[in-house]
């Protein structure tokens, strides 16, 4: 059930980000700007209950809550552990086997033991229908409602929990799958049963009959899980509107999100990008990189000329052995590497650091919990940049001998070598890994990463960011506050949001713009519609267009924004001076002389919600005394350093100080490399100047 707010509720919010090690709790109270904090190890059998202890940790209460936000990983983990519902494929007569045959790209040519994508539907559950649209939307073959019926009882039969529908042509006349789906549903209720012109109105059937068979796959346990969450708001007494964070950075209700569980595949990643343009804006910085590392992996997106780089499908999997989802989203990467992941001897002698994580049962060798094998949380606890006794504000005791005995006795012994050179050896791997997540959103872009500040967060991110810099040639470095609460800090920055595409293949030189204008008119008044109950005032609902511009001749399309002035005037040279702009700085080359034409037309409808306003912390230029100091081991000086230790909280706006340093706070530790320099920005913010020589 969605509560809705209104004006006599209290003026508070709460933000919770479900990783895989850690769920981050931030509860902002909206009358004194104050935020509170709570981190607790995420509960995998009950994710919900780490969400109340994170709550309880924040000194907060859902009964004094006007709005919960939720970003979750359950979507994604579902789909990459292939633990989701025993699902069907209904499909155009003839069409069963598309889902298998894929792209037929062979992405490593001559590796001999290549495997394709496994689907998730098998070939025993995907189901011919008798129908048939043509591409214009004319109706070929009607649909055969009664052999619709006679599968429904097929489906419960063989017991099973979600159906996905995918029928020919569908985005350009979505009257079969809605018939189809209908029936399914009267036949089977309680069963999960998508359509995929409910998520993508675009053409390519493979990929749609991806995305669509993916959201069924998953819809089950999203469904259970959000209306868990949702129960459980309300035996706590919660009065205000439950939203999800979506993979495109928008907020959208819960009853959306339970139906198209496919737009929350990277819900709290794409938090921390939004929270990094909010960075971008009070520092008013164009362009920047957001690097977020957690306990299980890291992420990276980007900014670029103040906005948020999307993109209109992604591999989960990868690219060569994944499933493509086509729904728009933050441009966002990922591998595993996080604070959790597992160092390990390989057959050969080689040293490897994940993807495989400790997670938060039983987490590192450190936790004391259990776990045996050696970790970067570890390896970074024996090198003096974690204190045994000041972990998550010391509420969580680390244990230094033990995460010491696993590093000798798994990695240094087997290796022959020196323990810390063991450590400092999977820190040095891990970063090199990372610098991989982030030349994939800069470097395949098109983009240079020597031209980006980095904004880097998440409770792992300020530990390693300095050495992921040096590695790409950064120049500098960006630690907001309270990074290891970030993502779900992120959620507060927010908008609400929904996503509309439609393919329209037309030639840009003979474009009707009056036609234009009506399909985006249409698809706008859809999204007010849908966003109009929960924002006060239509004044606060805007959009933003944009279209898939290819030459003629070409197969693939870029994503190039459209402003308004230009839809106005029907300014065809305008728009093709910015699709050969986009192309140019994608793929290192444009044809400005040759036509173009549009495929699809991408708009967003967004509802402005109200953002917390930072609050400049008091200025000094008086030098800072450290809180303490510690032995931290930096190879540069080849052992270890006597170095300072600042508290973030005792930092002054204006505060100057050299690497080798630390700066602790609440859930994070930021290491500030010999040659690096770090300055108290106006609002808080950590900016180091990497040393680049």
């Amino acid at each position: 059930m969605n509560r809705r707010s209104d004006s006599d509720l209290p003026r508070a919010r709460i933000a919770a980000d479900v990783g895989g090690t850690f769920t981050d709790v931030v509860a902002f109270d909206e009358v004194s700007g104050v935020s509170r904090y709570g981190k607790t190890l995420t509960t995998p059998a009950h994710l919900v209950e780490g969400i109340i202890n994170g709550v309880h940790k924040a000194d907060s209460q859902l009964s004094g809550t006007r709005l919960f936000l939720h970003g979750t990983t359950i979507g994604i983990n579902t789909l990459i552990e292939r633990t989701g519902a025993k699902t069907a494929l209904l499909t155009t007569k003839g069409f069963r086997d598309i889902y298998e045959i894929g792209r037929i790209n062979r992405p490593e040519a001559y590796d001999l033991f290549f495997q394709k994508h496994l689907p998730l539907i098998p070939r025993e559950l995907r189901i011919e229908v008798t129908e048939r649209i043509s591409a214009g939307g004319a109706e070929l073959i009607p649909l055969d409602e009664q052999e619709i019926v006679s599968i429904a009882q097929r489906l419960k039969a063989m017991d099973v929990e979600a159906v996905a529908i995918l029928f020919l042509h569908c985005y350009a006349n979505a009257d079969h799958e809605i018939r189809a789906k209908r029936i399914i549903e009267e036949q089977c209720p309680g069963m999960f049963v998508t359509s995929s012109h409910e998520l993508s109105q675009e053409y390519r059937e493979y990929e749609r009959t991806s995305t669509v068979a993916a959201n069924a796959y998953i819809g089950p346990r999203v469904r259970s899980y959000l209306q868990e969450v949702d129960e459980r708001l309300a035996l706590e007494k919660f009065p205000g509107t439950f939203f999800v964070v979506q993979s495109s950075g928008g907020l959208f209700d819960v009853s959306h999100a339970q139906r198209e569980c496919i737009r929350m595949l990277e819900s709290g990643p794409a938090a921390g990008v939004i929270g990094t343009q909010a960075v971008c804006k009070r520092l008013g910085l164009a362009d920047a990189i957001a690097f977020d590392m957690g306990g299980t992996t890291a992420k990276a997106g980007v900014v670029l000329d103040g906005e948020v780089m999307m993109a209109g499908n992604i591999m989960i999997g990868g690219y060569t052995q994944g499933l493509p989802i086509q729904i728009p989203l933050i441009d966002i990467q990922e591998v595993g590497t996080g604070g959790g992941s597992i160092a390990r001897i390989e057959t050969g002698g080689g040293l490897r650091v994940g993807p495989q994580s400790a997670g938060s049962s039983p987490g590192p060798v450190c936790y004391g919990l259990g776990g045996t094998e050696p970790t970067v949380t570890d390896a970074n606890l024996v090198l003096g940049r974690l204190a045994p006794d000041r972990f998550l504000g010391g509420d969580m005791k680390l244990d230094l001998e033990g995460a010491k005995r696993a590093l000798q006795t798994k990695i240094a012994a087997p290796l022959g070598m020196n323990m810390l050179d063991a450590a400092n050896g999977i820190i040095l791997i891990g970063a090199t890994t990372m610098s991989h997540v982030v030349t994939r959103v800069t470097t395949e872009r098109g983009l240079d990463a020597g031209d980006f500040a980095m904004v880097a967060y998440g409770g792992a991110g300020p530990l390693h960011a300095g050495l992921v810099a040096r590695e790409l040639r950064i120049p500098k470095v960006i630690i907001p506050l309270s990074p290891g609460h970030f993502s779900a800090t992120g959620m507060l920055m927010a908008d609400l949001r929904r996503d509309f595409v439609r393919t329209w293949f037309t030639r840009l030189d003979s474009v009707d713009f009056a036609a234009m204008c009506k399909l985006y008119d249409a698809m706008e008044a859809e999204g007010r519609q849908a966003l109009e109950n929960d924002v006060a005032g239509s004044g606060k609902i805007s959009t933003v267009r944009a279209a898939d511009l290819r030459y003629a001749g070409q197969e693939h399309s870029v994503t190039v924004e459209l402003p308004m002035q230009l839809l106005a005037k029907g300014d065809r040279a305008g728009i093709k001076k910015r699709f050969d702009a986009v192309h140019a700085q994608r793929f290192g080359f444009n044809s400005p002389n040759d036509p173009a034409e549009i495929v699809s037309l991408h708009s967003s409808v967004i509802g402005r919600l109200e953002k917390p306003v930072p609050k400049p912390l008091r200025r000094s230029t008086k030098p800072v005394k450290p809180a303490h100091r510690r032995k931290v081991y930096f190879a540069e000086h080849k052992g270890f350093v006597d170095t300072p230790v600042y508290a973030r909280s005792d930092l002054p706006a204006g505060a100057k100080f050299k690497g080798p340093a630390l700066v602790e706070e609440y859930a994070s530790t930021t290491v500030v490399f010999p040659g690096d320099k770090l300055e108290v920005g106006k609002y808080g913010d950590l900016i180091i100047t990497i040393d680049r020589r």
